[in-house]
């Protein structure tokens, strides 16, 4: 996780320190070496209109052409504003979604199109955290018994079951007695360790977190990072955590991708997204963070940034956040930017980046990451 440390009750409050912003954290390579690898993945939802006959009137670009790599023990966050396909794109990682185009490989092995058979041993190492822990925990069934499956997958003997259920409830902060209670009888935060416990039933490398936090109050959430933290040292784990809250991202993410409307604005290690924001939609959500000095909140300036994100049906051409850009000029109307790679492993999609000198400018480069359609013009100075 990043090495901002453990977090206190008021989570949101807390500043990066200088170590940690010293932090570099190099681009991870697209090439099939990392725990994860996603190469421009693209998923599109179909809409269908007719009563006797369906016909396809439209498509919703939830992701459009997204890369991505993961490496072992790496905590990478996914923000962005709702609608833009985090949740989207994590589902599909998972599989609970099949992907339109791209490719998505774990450990190197290609699982973009794999059946429901190849997949089974896939998923014991990938698992995954929902948002809502009342809807993703049966209420008919009682702890025990919903942690008992993932451990007869494992293959943990029938007589073992009990005490390793006992286990894992003792380890992720719960009292090992509640195996005989129902889901409703635990808090929102209760509910989310047993999630989190399932996760580990099977002894996963990999958990996709989705807002895992964003239900619970401050003071728990503070408690549920803390623990995630914890156990990824303890079991060598490794994170994708999705959240729309930029102040618990930034405090258990090694890097950080921004997206908006299905594509990826930035990326950036996490000490860094905070004091060198380079697109100006990263600076908007920056600016959107609420300081708890009212008279300080009121004084500082913040980027303006109008109107409401463009229909994903009929997204705009050249860069996606044009429309609301106060920067934009006529080639970000027309021309897709390129994922440009600065040093320290930062990248950002965007015409004229800021927080840039000339120097960082001439030495970037186009990311292997960049999107099919994006074009071959560079970023540039206004």
């Amino acid at each position: 996780m990043s090495p901002s440390g453990r977090l206190g009750p008021e989570a949101g409050g807390e500043s990066v320190s200088a170590e940690a912003q010293a932090t570099a954290v190099p681009e991870t390579r697209y090439d099939g070496s990392a725990l994860l690898d996603v190469e421009h993945l693209q998923i599109l939802f179909p809409i269908k209109a007719g009563l006797v006959i369906d016909r396809q009137i439209g498509q919703v670009h939830a992701v459009d052409d997204v890369s991505l790599a993961l490496a072992e023990g790496e905590t990478l966050g996914i923000v962005g504003e709702s609608g833009c396909g985090k949740t989207t794109l994590i589902r599909a990682l998972m599989r609970l979604i099949d992907p339109t185009s791209g490719a998505i490989r774990f450990r190197g092995r290609d699982i973009t199109n794999a059946s429901r058979r190849a997949l089974a041993p896939v998923r014991r190492e990938m698992q995954m955290v929902f948002q809502d822990p009342q809807a993703s925990l049966n209420p008919r069934k009682r702890v025990g018994q919903i942690l008992g499956t993932p451990l007869r997958l494992r293959g943990v003997q029938r007589s073992r079951i009990e005490a390793e259920s006992r286990q894992l409830l003792g380890r992720v902060g719960l009292n090992p007695e509640h195996l005989n209670r129902f889901p409703h009888e635990f808090s929102g935060g209760q509910r989310q360790r047993i999630g989190i416990a399932r996760a580990l039933a099977v002894d996963p490398r990999l958990i996709l977190l989705d807002e895992p936090v964003s239900a619970l109050d401050v003071s728990i959430q503070a408690q549920v990072i803390n623990l995630l933290d914890e156990l990824q040292d303890e079991f060598r784990l490794s994170y994708v955590f999705v959240a729309h809250d930029l102040s618990v991202v930034r405090h258990v993410s090694d890097r950080i991708i921004v997206m908006y409307l299905g594509k990826v604005m930035e990326v950036s290690p996490a000490a860094e997204l905070f004091s060198k924001p380079i697109h100006p939609y990263t600076s908007a959500l920056l600016a959107a963070i609420p300081i708890p000095d009212p008279n300080e909140n009121r004084a500082r300036s913040r980027p303006l940034v109008a109107g409401e994100p463009p229909n994903p049906v009929r997204p705009p051409p050249g860069c996606r956040f044009h429309t609301r850009c106060p920067r934009a000029t006529e080639v970000c109307r027309t021309v897709e930017p390129q994922l440009t790679a600065y040093a320290g492993g930062h990248l950002a999609a965007c015409h004229h980046p800021q927080n840039v000198t000339a120097h960082e400018l001439a030495a970037a480069s186009r990311s292997a990451a960049s999107p099919l359609s994006a074009g071959q013009e560079k970023p540039r100075r206004e």
